[in-house]
């Protein structure tokens, strides 16, 4: 007779692990990855974490997947769409979850509760947003123009916020003005993320996370992706300052705010009797984890209080980390969150961040931990930090240690 454990009886784990960790090149809007279906594009990195792991992927748990715009072909529950397309057993469950822009590094923290409670052992967490078939907002349009209402419409949220019109544009603004930020700040940041990301491409450094694709895209072209493409290799201050603003007379404009992309990412995540099914060493160990809510008009200001929440709770000082990824949603998030920290700037995005990679909104999270772990392993560093600005002034804030 089988018996089945009871929450109760099985042992809590301290500790949560990630195995393996893979993403797919950022494909630039309308560019090489634009015609992958999003079930099809998760499933090569649920794959490749099998081949790295050498899991027999029976054993594993759960699946749980990042997606913003959860309609067309990202609907319909897009992780277990993801398992079904991929060599994964029916057997394994999946689920997808919205936590807008940080919605994969959710899903991240998802799993290491999961494994952490004893509950389960092995569990995937990632996420996958093709924006080219896909575009951002498409849930909120396809919804109001079907007559189905929109999100920030309740009578609740009007009276407490009254002739608010929430957007990341304006929150944009907001946070350049509070910390005095200026237009040539902003440029001269995003200059260094192209800058940065250029030379990681040239070093080879990011050859062991990315999990190279085939092309598919309008123009019929099939040939491997192996790279970014939203890097401009030529990129320069005077064409960066050339741009016009989004909002007549702000600083926010194309070019110091993130990349539409499209792509995927994922990371396997154990506990102690997780690593018994493996055939692989375990890579970093999850130190602590926090999600926070924040000004939800500003909206882009939450990776301040989650990663103060989180080295409180761990008990860090920002000076023992060796490496920090900080989305660049806009410019003005992670040169804040500089300030407010008094973080170390040649920590910060080391090898580029969204406005050079991209920013695969619901992959962004699994996106640029697969990213701080490699890098972690190249510099032999200890501790890095991730956080992720949120639709809704919220955030998520992560730190791992190396093993």
């Amino acid at each position: 007779m089988i018996k089945i454990l009871s929450i109760q009886e099985r042992v809590m784990s301290k500790n949560a692990y990630i195995v393996s960790a893979v993403r797919t090149p950022g494909g630039k809007k309308n560019g090489s990855l634009s015609q992958w279906h999003p079930a099809d594009l998760g499933a090569k990195v649920l794959d490749e974490l099998v081949r790295q792991s050498g899991i027999n992927p029976e054993l594993i748990d759960d699946v749980i997947f990042g997606c913003v715009d959860q309609v067309g072909a990202q609907s319909g529950n897009v992780a277990r769409n993801a398992i079904l397309s991929s060599s994964l057993p029916e057997s394994v469950p999946g689920t997808s979850v919205d936590r807008q822009c940080g919605s994969s590094q959710q899903a991240i923290h998802f799993a290491i509760q999961a494994v952490m409670s004893g509950t389960q052992d092995v569990v995937i967490g990632g996420g996958v947003e093709v924006m080219s078939m896909v575009p951002i907002g498409a849930s909120i349009k396809d919804g109001y123009e079907a007559g189905h209402g929109l999100p920030f419409d309740s009578d609740g949220m009007k009276n407490r916020y009254p002739g608010i019109f929430f957007s990341q544009f304006t929150g944009a603004e907001l946070m350049a003005e509070k910390w005095n930020l200026s237009r040539e700040d902003l440029d001269r940041f995003a200059l260094s993320s192209h800058q940065k990301a250029a030379a990681a491409v040239e070093g080879k450094y990011f050859d062991r996370e990315i999990l190279s694709v085939q092309a598919k895209n309008a123009e019929g072209k099939n040939d491997m992706v192996l790279n970014d493409e939203g890097i401009r290799y030529d990129a320069s201050l005077e064409a960066l300052s050339g741009l016009n603003p989004v909002t007549e007379g702000g600083v926010i404009t194309a070019g110091n705010a993130s990349q539409i992309t499209d792509g995927a990412a994922a990371l396997m995540i154990c506990n102690d009797e997780g690593l018994k099914k493996v055939k692989a060493d375990p890579r970093a160990r999850i130190v602590g984890i926090s999600v926070v809510g924040d000004d939800p008009i500003m909206m882009l200001g939450g990776p301040i209080p989650a990663s103060h929440k989180v080295l409180r709770a761990t008990n860090l000082n920002i000076n023992d980390i060796d490496l920090y990824e900080v989305n660049e949603a806009f410019a003005p998030v992670p040169l804040s969150w500089a300030i407010e920290l008094k973080a170390d700037m040649a920590k910060l995005n080391v090898n580029g961040g969204a406005m050079a990679l991209g920013h695969p909104l619901g992959a962004t999270g699994a996106k640029l931990m697969t990213t701080l772990l490699h890098e972690l392993e190249r510099t032999n560093g200890k501790y890095g930090l991730q956080a992720i600005c949120e639709g809704g002034g919220t955030a998520n804030a992560t730190i791992i240690e190396r093993i």
